[in-house]
């Protein structure tokens, strides 16, 4: 029982049913975990385990088919289960997977393996014949065997007969019939036969229920070796299957069958694999040993081959039967270079050159240990030209003798985007075999519009054609009519994408970026927002910026010409000047560009963009380098530009390396500057104002005031002061932390510094925003022209309505405003605030006139030298804090004071 037992789980391969949990089940009935392993087995499998468990199989049986819908009683469709080698299982066959391996995914290795083994490491059942198949006709009937026989006709009836041991079958009332040695053929032609003659009448019908089992015994380096119980009809490759398959060590190209001590025959399981040849895979018989033999010498293949591995080699083998066995070539494999590594007569890994497109190299035999290594082919193109940039198909084209540019782009329409560059185009040229480079610039609406042009070049292989976009920002390219051809709801559609993507990109910067990235791309919103709101370069100038790289257009001078401009760099030389010029000054694209063949002014201006408006065409100058007596010397060359423009020779001479062209402004020129006056004024709005211009003649061509203007209150902004209030404030926001941290470190005895105030002060700093004001006497500006100022762009003016009412801020119990009354002074308003608070500082009390001067109060009186009162309509009184009250620090006033300043400041601008 014991020895039974060792077969069928060897047969089974880790379904483990242990003996004593068997003979612990009842012997009428399994378990349904059991009875699932059952379905997985073959029939004679299923009776054999049955007979080991002591359990009637017609019991087994009927619990098969009460949860089977096969019609024919005998026959269970077999679950073919794959499982990885090393799979352990549970006593009922489950198999056992950690829940982390289940999860994980392997990592692909990406080196090479041996080549075939695992198509044979999974579970037994891979291969293992069903039972509904069709039986061989020379298949030999032995015993163990079941015939069934019906008869209908005369007399109908139906038998299911074992083979016993002495190869009869008997049949009930006709006795024993011998067949063992008989094929299937001549057994159903038998049994035809004798019935007939013994029970006239009747039609027989003769087929096999069940196939026998027999023992056959793997050996040698399978990954399981031992014996195993087998059905009759299975075959060399399913015993290598059902011992788990071949180890690491084991040959896929010998495996041997021997029967009665005799070698039957060899499988080379190559054959099977990479041709499908699988004559020698035979069926085999009961006692047969398959033994498989040591691995032989191996090959590693790697590169550009379809099937990367490590192979056996048999006899003989060249690089030829190498390559066939590792699929082939691939198309970018370059087989004239490939490498062998092979260990020489001293054990020393040497390399050997072989062509694998000569038929003489691919006969040479390859050795155990080779490393063929199939070369990938070099990643440039031969025969093409690539075309770059602002083209709806960029990409390489194929070349052919005589195409010209016209052939290659023939239209404008079909081949360009709309923001391509007509105007100034380049070819990108290899001159020599050290792949040195020379450009040619030459413009795509003149090749195509006349093909006999000039610049309709012809192409050479290797050419780079250069269409640049002018625009220089990414913002710009949005900026189409063509996109506002659509209905109403498909530009809310657009709008509402466009949104979506913006709240995307904002939500990502929130939540993975820096807080400075999220200003920047606040900031970038909106200069994007005014750009779009306002046209302030009328006139084609152009305003000096700093640009993020990521907004620069990829299809631009700037993004395009860099690659070209450092191989200029590169290659030049002493003998060789480098092939750079340089444009400035009023051009749409100033900056350095390669020097192209023949190129001239004119050329050269193209490659800038063009002139803009401002651009002063009398007179340019050109900076050229020159050698004098061994030095080198500047010299100035004076250029005409409108004689460029008619392409007069004597102005549109050639440019040189390192020529430096600068164009020229008009005198005087500017860009519009911009006034704006908000409030009293008679005509409020906006002015554009000439150079020089001053305040009281701008508020001549404004009409003057209005009757309710407060000439006293007036604010006037000015941007260049924001800049500077920003810096102050940095700087003292500075000073301040640095004093805080040195009183932290140098504390005595009874100082203490309030830190959570200190913070606070240090937050209100850094929020507040510059205000840019200038304080000016409103009222004496058009009397006194002393008292005039001259206008810069983006001035504001502001002149409020007449105010009736008198500020109080700073450390009073309630901040507040009150009407104005002439026979209260400051301190009558502290009074009426509440008065001071604690740490208030009550001998710095200070007020801040309406336009912003700041009037500190003497020993005697509120009031000034000129007996004007102190406190008038729309003043504000400040109370400051105590910065005794707060440890002494030497910047708490100064810091206070910017906090209360700036918040005056805003209240009083409020309105613009």
């Amino acid at each position: 029982m014991k020895y039974i037992s060792t077969l069928l789980m060897s047969a089974l391969l880790g379904l483990n049913f242990s003996m004593s949990v068997l003979a612990a089940q009842a012997p009428s009935s399994i378990n349904p975990q059991q009875l699932e392993q059952f379905k997985r087995l073959p029939v004679s499998q299923q009776r054999a385990l049955a007979q080991s468990m002591g359990i009637d199989y017609n019991a087994i049986k009927k619990q098969l088919q009460g949860g089977s819908t096969a019609n024919d009683d005998d026959s269970l469709v077999e679950q073919q289960t794959v499982y990885p080698r090393g799979t352990q299982f549970d006593e009922f066959g489950n198999p056992i997977l950690p829940e982390d391996e289940l999860l994980e995914e392997e990592e692909e290795d990406t080196e090479p393996q041996p080549f075939g083994y695992d198509v044979f490491a999974n579970a037994p059942f891979t291969f293992a014949p069903t039972m509904d198949i069709a039986v061989p006709a020379d298949y030999i009937i032995g015993a163990g065997d079941t015939i069934k026989i019906q008869m209908f006709g005369k007399e109908s009836n139906e038998f299911e007969l074992e083979v016993n041991r002495q190869g009869d079958v008997v049949i009930p009332d006709l006795g024993p019939f011998s067949v063992s040695g008989l094929s299937y053929t001549e057994v159903k032609q038998y049994f035809a036969s004798q019935i007939k003659k013994k029970v006239l009448g009747v039609d027989v019908v003769v087929t096999l229920s069940d196939l026998r089992s027999m023992r056959i015994f793997v050996a040698g380096d399978a990954f399981k070796p031992g014996p195993y119980v087998m059905s009759a009809l299975s075959s060399v490759t399913h015993a290598i299957f059902a011992a788990g398959g071949i180890n690491d060590i084991g040959s896929l190209r010998n495996i041997q069958v021997k029967r009665a001590g005799k070698l039957v025959t060899t499988l080379d399981l190559y054959d099977l694999l990479i041709y499908g040849d699988s004559s020698k895979d035979i069926l085999l018989k009961s006692g047969d040993v398959v033994f498989v033999a040591p691995v032989g010498e191996r090959v590693t293949v790697t590169g550009e081959v379809r099937r990367p591995a490590i192979y056996e080699l048999a006899a003989n083998d060249d690089f030829d039967a190498v390559v066939e066995m590792a699929g082939g070539l691939l198309p970018s494999a370059y087989p004239t270079a490939s490498v062998v590594e092979r260990f020489n007569q001293r054990n020393i890994r040497t390399i050997v050159n072989v062509d694998l497109t000569q038929q003489s190299q691919l006969a040479k035999a390859v050795k155990g240990g080779d490393v063929l290594k199939v070369l990938k082919t070099s990643e440039q193109y031969d025969d093409s030209v690539t075309v770059i940039g602002a083209v709806t198909r960029p990409g390489k084209y194929q070349w052919q003798q005589g195409h010209k540019v016209s052939d290659l782009l023939p239209s404008i329409h079909a081949y360009m985007l709309d923001d391509a560059d007509l105007n100034y185009s380049l070819i990108v040229r290899e001159k020599d075999i050290g792949r040195n480079i020379e450009v040619l610039q030459f413009s795509l609406f003149n090749a195509l519009s006349d093909v006999s042009s000039e610049d309709n070049l012809t192409l050479q292989p290797h050419d780079r054609i250069l269409v640049f976009s002018i625009n220089d920002r990414n913002a710009t390219t949005d900026s189409s009519l063509d996109l506002l051809a659509l209905t109403k709801n498909e530009l809310n559609k657009r709008e509402k994408s466009i949104a979506e993507e913006h709240y995307k990109e904002r939500m990502f910067w929130l939540q993975y970026g820096e807080s400075k990235d999220l200003e920047e791309f606040d900031e970038l919103e909106e200069s994007l927002k005014l750009a779009e709101q306002s046209l302030v370069e009328l006139s084609g100038g152009s305003v000096e910026e700093e640009v993020d790289p990521r907004d620069i257009n990829i299809f631009s001078r700037q993004k395009l010409l860099v690659p070209v401009i450092k191989k200029l760099q590169h290659q030049a030389a002493a003998g060789e000047p480098i092939q750079l010029v340089e444009v400035v000054g009023a051009v749409k694209y100033p900056g350095i560009y390669p020097l192209a063949k023949n190129v001239n002014v004119s050329h050269l201006l193209a490659a800038a963009g063009g002139m803009l408006e401002s651009a002063f065409l009398d007179r340019a100058e050109i900076t050229r380098n020159g050698v004098r007596e061994g030095k080198l010397v500047k010299e100035s060359i004076n250029v005409n530009l409108r004689n460029v423009l008619t392409n007069d020779s004597t102005s549109n001479f050639k440019i040189q390396s390192k020529d430096r062209l600068n164009v020229h402004v008009i005198p005087s020129w500017q860009e519009n500057h911009l006034v704006e006056l908000r409030g009293e004024f008679l005509f409020p709005g906006q002015y554009t104002i000439q150079r020089g211009e001053t305040l009281a003649q701008l508020i001549e061509r404004a009409g003057g005031f209005t009757n309710f203007a407060h000439l006293e209150g007036s604010v006037f902004t000015r941007e260049r002061l924001k800049q500077l209030e920003r810096q102050n404030i940095l700087k003292i926001s500075e000073s301040l932390r640095m004093e805080i941290a040195s009183k932290s470190l140098s504390q005595r005895s009874g100082q203490q510094v309030d830190y959570q105030q200190a913070r606070l002060l240090l937050a209100d700093l850094n929020k507040v925003k510059p205000v840019g004001r200038l304080v000016l006497d409103l009222p004496n500006i058009s009397s006194k022209s002393d008292m005039d100022i001259i206008l810069e762009d983006g001035d504001i003016l502001y002149v409020p309505t007449k105010n009736n009412s008198v500020n109080v801020i700073g450390q009073v119990q309630v901040a507040t405003s009150h009407l104005y009354s002439p026979s209260l002074e400051a301190d009558d308003y502290v009074q009426l605030s509440g008065g001071f608070k604690q740490q208030a500082d009550k001998g710095r009390v200070y007020v801040i006139k309406a336009n912003g001067q700041v009037v500190v109060p003497t020993q005697n009186s509120w009031f000034s030298a000129s007996n004007v009162k102190a406190i008038m309509p729309g003043d504000t009184v400040v109370v400051p804090l105590d910065s005794d009250y707060m440890d002494s620090l030497t910047l708490w006033g100064t810091g206070t004071q910017i906090v209360y300043q700036a918040a005056v400041a805003i209240a009083a601008i409020s309105g613009i």
